[in-house]
């Protein structure tokens, strides 16, 4: 057992975070999103939203200071979708940092994740719930 780490992070989440550098890139995604389509290290939290895996993940996760940190996937135009789980995403990153949001088109977005160092597949059924991090420096 360890002190201190958030208690829904799983093992081989722990030792993916720890591998990353300055500069990876991470992806929190939402139950409808193609994890294993996208990338080979995909970590399975599907009891678990991404709201709560977002604030567990910054706990232990220096935001890039350096280059824009935090991406969300946008809206498809056309799609009436609202995205309240957005601003729950910034009230969680206000804690740690005061970095601003953008969007990335949809495609965009996915091929960002299949270059990312790991993908965690959450059970969130909010609609565009997916989110990018790039980590920093400690």
């Amino acid at each position: 057992m360890l002190k201190n780490i958030p208690k829904i992070i799983p093992p081989d989440l722990l030792k993916i975070l720890c591998e990353m550098g300055h500069g990876d890139e991470i992806v929190i995604a939402d139950g409808n999103f193609p994890s294993a389509g996208m990338n080979d290290n995909v970590v399975y939290m599907s009891g678990n939203g991404a709201v709560e895996v977002l604030s567990a993940v910054l706990e232990l996760f220096p935001l890039d200071t350096y280059q824009q940190p935090l991406y969300l996937m946008a809206v498809t135009p056309g799609d009436n979708v609202k995205t309240p789980i957005w601003d729950d995403y910034k009230k969680v990153v206000s804690k740690y940092s005061d970095a601003e949001f953008k969007t990335l088109e949809r495609f965009e977005f996915y091929e960002r994740a299949k270059k990312a160092y790991a993908v965690i597949a959450t059970g969130e059924s909010a609609l565009y719930a997916n989110i990018l991090l790039k980590k920093g420096v400690v």
